[in-house]
């Protein structure tokens, strides 16, 4: 498994090129507007791997509070530099982890996860830990390449990341993501691809009353 210490170092290099390339990539209209259904005045979110902040600087008008993290320091220096030029004033920025002492269980309204879930060596952890964050009934909203529904791209890409190029990308078919949250007793809201041959799939997902009681 990829340390935390590696993974850092690749965003903290790749950060700005991330950032010029991502702000032409459509998908994020698609995401952001999806995610602004299901989020509202009074929310406080959580943006998991908020990137260079393209996501959390969008929707920041719509919620009350966002607490943007990422494990890239040079990502969270983007993301709020972005929110300071734009004079927003409700998003916390933090250089920390999903699984931070200091982040308390039942917090957030919504959690939004753009394009994080295939970075993830355990990402069943990581959705268990979700499942506590989240108030009852809130939901986690999410863009994530389910690469086992692309083989081809799928091959590509471990090459990437036995040289080293990129990370290691965990690979998933959309039903294995969607059991992810299963097990955890959410209820699925939305789930499609978002381009016809695309591996990206948004999901959303309702955590479950049974988890409140």
């Amino acid at each position: 498994m990829e340390s935390r210490e590696n993974a850092e170092k690749f965003w903290d290099r790749t950060a700005l090129f991330y950032d010029k390339a991502e702000q032409n990539d459509a998908s994020y209209k698609i995401f952001i507007e999806a995610a602004k259904k299901y989020i509202s005045a009074n929310d406080t979110v959580l943006d998991f791997g908020c990137g260079t902040g393209i996501v959390c600087n969008e929707i920041a008008n719509q919620v009350k509070s966002i607490y943007a993290i990422d494990i890239s320091s040079k990502m969270i220096e983007i993301s709020r530099a972005k929110s300071s030029e734009r004079k927003i004033q409700n998003i916390e920025f933090a250089h920390t982890t999903l699984f931070n002492e200091k982040i308390k269980p039942g917090s957030f309204d919504a959690i939004i996860a753009f394009n994080i879930f295939h970075l993830l060596g355990e990402p069943q952890k990581s959705i268990q830990r979700i499942n506590e964050l989240l108030k009852p009934e809130g939901f986690i909203i999410s863009l994530t390449p389910c690469l086992g529904e692309s083989p081809l791209l799928n091959s590509l890409l471990k090459i990437g990341s036995k040289l080293r190029l990129i990370p290691r990308l965990k690979s998933f078919k959309i039903s294995e993501f969607e059991q992810f949250f299963n097990d955890e007793n959410f209820v699925q809201t939305e789930s499609y691809r978002l381009k016809p041959n695309s591996p990206q799939y948004l999901f959303i997902a309702e955590k479950s009353d049974i988890n409140s009681i």
